[in-house]
């Protein structure tokens, strides 16, 4: 098998001011040897951003719309047209979109950049022959709009996943309650990884940004606490690039379930180490006391990866409904893959028989009204 080159730009940026934030995307593309080895004068270009659902960005959830503002800039200086877009969860039509696109501050960014915003909710089905577990797929017909796709991520936690970067920010590019259906087809964190990673290899982006300034700790991808690291990553590989961020946060490959299965797969690095990392040292940027999700153990998941994610199958976490945060909106109920959630009067109640665990509802809870308890068992380990 040929040798691939890891490589990843990382660089230090405090704020997300105009100046000094093109400064570090400005470095971080030359790092790269500029857009041209992967993106032509002309090109359409989709920056798939991580919109996930209408929050603003002061709560770390989405990728901050200066960021995308000024790699827009960027892009379009050089000669491309460019997209902003994702497939947030939940239903995907040209009303969501527009009030997402609205509150994440994207309308915004656009307008100020000179890119356009996607409004095609359409989907398209494609063959997959190097998919692991999707030989066939549904994607969000916006791909077929464009040239070039570029991830922009944002550096979180993810309770589910563990971590969620440059390659699972691809499953946006599966069209709304599409990701409810894979997600209930495959359940399984190691099955659901593989099926991420196809996600990413049929969308081929070309280049991959992170916002890491401010990220999320805690239970993300939307319930948990901003977190400052002041970083901003960039590759011409997925893979790589989640791997140098989780290294940044304290994680090792195999508590991460992506970065795990695409090293088994021959697609990612078997340690951080492996990666040759321009720009800043990434010493500067390393978060120790990064915290997980309430219910994970990175620690364990490290040292005893396989054996601990093994064992959380049977002692799996149960979702929590806070009747102090809850109002009623049922977005959980909407949005659960197994309908495992039924109102009772005002309030959801979850079916732990049919829960599979994916944490939708605590993704897509506008009000972070659902936490995720480890089992009293998990709890007495975790404090060994």
């Amino acid at each position: 098998m040929k040798r691939i080159m890891w490589k990843t730009s990382l660089h230090y940026c405090e704020t997300y001011q105009e100046e000094e934030l093109r400064a570090a995307l400005s470095q971080a593309i030359e790092d790269l040897g500029g857009f041209a080895p992967y993106i032509d004068p002309g090109d359409r270009v989709l920056l798939k951003v991580n919109l996930l659902l209408s929050k603003g960005a002061d709560s770390a959830a989405t990728t901050h719309p200066a960021f995308v503002r000024e790699l827009a800039k960027l892009l379009i200086e050089y000669g491309a047209k460019v997209v902003i877009g994702d497939s947030p969860g939940g239903l995907f039509n040209e009303e969501i979109l527009r009030r997402n696109y609205r509150v994440n501050g994207m309308i915004q960014a656009a307008e100020e950049s000179g890119a356009s915003l996607n409004y095609n909710t359409g989907s398209r089905t494609i063959s997959l022959p190097e998919g692991k577990l999707l030989k066939q797929l549904t994607q969000t017909a916006m791909l077929g709009d464009v040239d070039k796709v570029i991830s922009v991520s944002k550096l979180k936690t993810h309770s589910m996943m563990t971590f969620t970067g440059a390659v699972k920010n691809m499953f946006g590019t599966v069209p709304g309650t599409k990701k409810a259906e894979y997600h209930f087809s495959m359940p399984d964190s190691d099955d659901f990884a593989d099926a991420l990673i196809d996600i990413c290899l049929a969308a081929k982006p070309v280049l991959a940004f992170m916002d890491g300034i401010i990220g999320m700790e805690g239970n993300g991808p939307s319930g948990g606490t901003p977190r400052r690291i002041n970083a901003v990553l960039a590759s011409d590989n997925p893979f790589a690039l989640d791997a140098v961020a989780c290294h940044i946060i304290g994680l090792e490959r195999p508590a991460v379930f992506t970065w795990q299965h695409a090293w088994q797969r021959g697609l990612a690095p078997d340690r951080f180490e492996e990666v040759e990392v321009t720009g800043e040292p990434v010493e500067r940027f390393l978060c120790p006391d990064f915290r997980m999700p309430d219910h994970i153990n990175p620690e364990l998941t490290s040292d005893y990866g396989v054996i601990v994610q093994k064992l959380s199958h049977t002692l799996r976490p149960k979702v929590r409904f806070q009747k102090d945060k809850c109002i009623g909106c049922q977005a959980c109920l909407r949005n659960c893959p197994a309908h495992a959630i039924r109102m009772q009067g005002k309030f959801p109640k979850a079916d732990y028989h049919k829960c599979i665990r994916c944490y939708c509802c605590q993704e897509l809870c506008p009000k972070t009204a659902i936490r995720i308890e480890e089992s009293l068992i998990m709890k007495l380990v975790n404090r060994l």
